[in-house]
């Protein structure tokens, strides 16, 4: 039988590509996305690669729609043998700057849809005892960045939610992993919400957008990340923690391997010492 992978946040960007690749290998696509009116370029890029996806409507924040989504996907094509994660959502701002709701609105769609949307798929594969969940969080989700305290502290509260469910799940024959790619360009920068750069951060802001235009500049492509990510799901090697380029996995490493946390912090002032 041919295998169903549901895949968020397919419009654009790595979730597009990792989508038309996953395609091409031969597994059965459903890709969702907010609005299904923005789905020309998924099309067109398939359509380009010589396969079909299944395209259905899911703003992820709504878990009633989420719930509803699975329950027909499961019956009408047997089952969801792949989760991917890949909605995500991102947000420029130091503490002080940041609304609680800009901080609930990080939650609600970098953890908590992809737990709900983890949770729903989890009875089906423990009864078929067989499945994969692949969450994209980011190289954020290990190293804190400065101005980017609500992104980073969701992505680092689903990390620890996937890591803690990994060896659980695994004994049921899921398999729990993270993707966790660098800057990729894709549409994602741009959608980001930020402040103004007036007030007594406004020159520490102006550094930290300086140097994050310098990495966005050599930014890995959304269509490398993609197949990264297809990569990762098709590997008959499990991983916990996947990358998406050599670059991301240097720079996950120096937090990973940071017992006292000065070595993040120590590149991560210097990010910002241009407006001290």
């Amino acid at each position: 039988m041919t295998a169903v992978a549901l895949i968020t946040g397919t419009s654009s960007g790595m979730g597009l590509h990792a989508a038309v690749e996953l395609a091409r290998q031969g597994l059965h696509v459903v890709a969702t996305m907010r609005d299904v009116g923005r789905a020309e370029r998924l099309q067109a890029a398939a359509s380009a690669a010589g396969v079909t996806v299944d395209v259905r409507a899911l703003d992820v924040v709504d878990h009633t729609a989420a719930a509803t989504l699975v329950a027909e996907v499961e019956a009408e094509l047997g089952g969801i043998d792949v989760l991917l994660n890949n909605a995500g959502r991102g947000s420029v701002a130091t503490a002080e700057q940041a609304s609680m709701q800009q901080v609930r609105d990080q939650l609600e769609v970098n953890y908590l849809a992809p737990v709900n949307l983890t949770k729903l798929v989890l009875p089906g594969m423990r009864e078929r005892r067989s499945g994969q969940i692949l969450t994209i969080t980011s190289v954020g989700g290990a190293v804190g960045q400065p101005f980017a305290d609500t992104y980073c502290g969701a992505k680092f509260a689903v990390e620890g939610f996937m890591q803690s469910l990994a060896p659980v799940a695994e004994r049921f024959g899921i398999r729990v992993s993270v993707i966790e790619p660098a800057a990729v360009a894709s549409d994602f920068v741009d959608n980001a919400e930020r402040p103004d750069t007036d007030g007594p951060y406004g020159a520490l802001l102006d550094a930290y957008l300086a140097r994050t235009a310098g990495a966005f500049a050599n930014a890995q492509t959304a269509e490398s990340a993609g197949a990264a990510i297809a990569a990762a799901v098709l590997s008959d090697e499990y991983r916990f923690r996947w990358q998406t380029s050599e670059g991301a996995t240097a720079f996950v490493s120096a937090s990973l391997a940071d017992t006292d946390g000065s070595r993040v912090l120590g590149f991560t002032r210097g990010w910002i010492a241009a407006g001290s």
